[in-house]
């Protein structure tokens, strides 16, 4: 069951919305919603688990296992009741953490702590593939990341940084998020920062941004959001293209509906055994034992 139950009131501004927005704050979970929660949530990572599984029995199979770079991970965590919040949609380690397993030749039995993200994969795999080759930029924009394959093989600490950007539901604002070694800074224009210690504080309890004794590390993280990013701008930007999406989504209810994520077409005249293709043809592509030919 969750470790960390915060009142309404004592919640920060953006988990404020955020239960607001799912209606946590009005609907209260009872303890048997959040216990079945939790349990399929468990029962899911178990299935997962399994088909992992599977692929390593396959590699096996096939006499490849002692070949092949597996990489187990995942887009998103859940907060499943902690805090009082559900789903993602923020950066709170139940949301943002997620796991990152490499096992295969030449990867060592070990941990590192290194924060890291989802954009070091590609770099990764192309340390894996022994290139040289540099990524090509996507739509005029650099590639970022870094390889984590130095860390998986030596187990060496490169102390690298995660970044998170979010701007969709519940915000009017851009959402930031630096992960750098302990510590963790969260930034919105319209709420107030966040500075967590994770290593002495892994529940997030303590928002540090006015302690004293981490005044100099909150105002470098500050500085380093001002640097970065142009707050406004991301806004402006952000609002033009929903603008644009919505006009586009009103047109798209007249005549054929194209929905925006991509279908393979499929044309059901074609499909399961129809008068396209001779029936005996069909047996003998989708019998299993399959037919002899001979």
């Amino acid at each position: 069951m969750p470790a960390l139950t915060i009142p309404f009131d004592q919640q920060d501004g953006f988990s404020k919305r955020l239960m607001d927005g799912i209606e946590a704050s009005t609907i209260i979970a009872s303890y048997d919603d959040i216990r079945n929660a939790r349990h399929a949530y468990y029962a899911n990572t178990s299935y997962f688990d399994s088909k992992v599984g599977n692929i390593v029995q396959t590699l096996e199979e096939c006499g490849q296992l002692d070949n092949t770079i597996v990489i187990v991970t995942a887009d998103h965590g859940d907060m499943l009741g902690e805090r009082g919040l559900w789903y993602k949609m923020n950066f709170f380690e139940h949301s943002a953490r997620v796991p990152l397993i490499m096992a295969g030749p030449g990867v060592i039995n070990g941990k590192v702590t290194s924060p890291c993200s989802l954009v070091d994969i590609l770099p990764t795999m192309l340390d894996i593939a022994k290139t040289d080759q540099t990524p090509r930029p996507i739509y005029g924009q650099p590639i970022d990341g870094r390889s984590l394959w130095a860390m998986a093989t030596s187990g060496t600490e490169d102390h690298g940084v995660a970044i998170g950007e979010y701007c969709a539901e519940m915000t009017a604002h851009p959402v930031i998020m630096i992960r750098r070694g302990d510590y963790k800074y969260i930034y919105c224009p319209s709420d107030a920062p966040m500075l967590f210690d994770i290593a002495n504080d892994p529940q997030e309890t303590t928002n540090l941004v006015n302690d004293a004794s981490h005044a100099e590390l909150a105002h470098a993280f500050a500085d380093e959001i001002a640097a970065g990013w142009d707050m406004d701008s991301i806004r402006q930007d952000v609002i033009a293209k929903q603008k644009q999406r919505r006009a586009v989504y009103q047109a798209m209810q007249y005549g054929l509906r194209a929905d925006w994520d991509y279908n393979p077409p499929r044309h059901a005249s074609e499909e399961y055994v129809r008068n396209h293709m001779d029936w005996t043809e069909a047996a003998a592509k989708t019998r299993f034992p399959p037919l002899d030919q001979d």
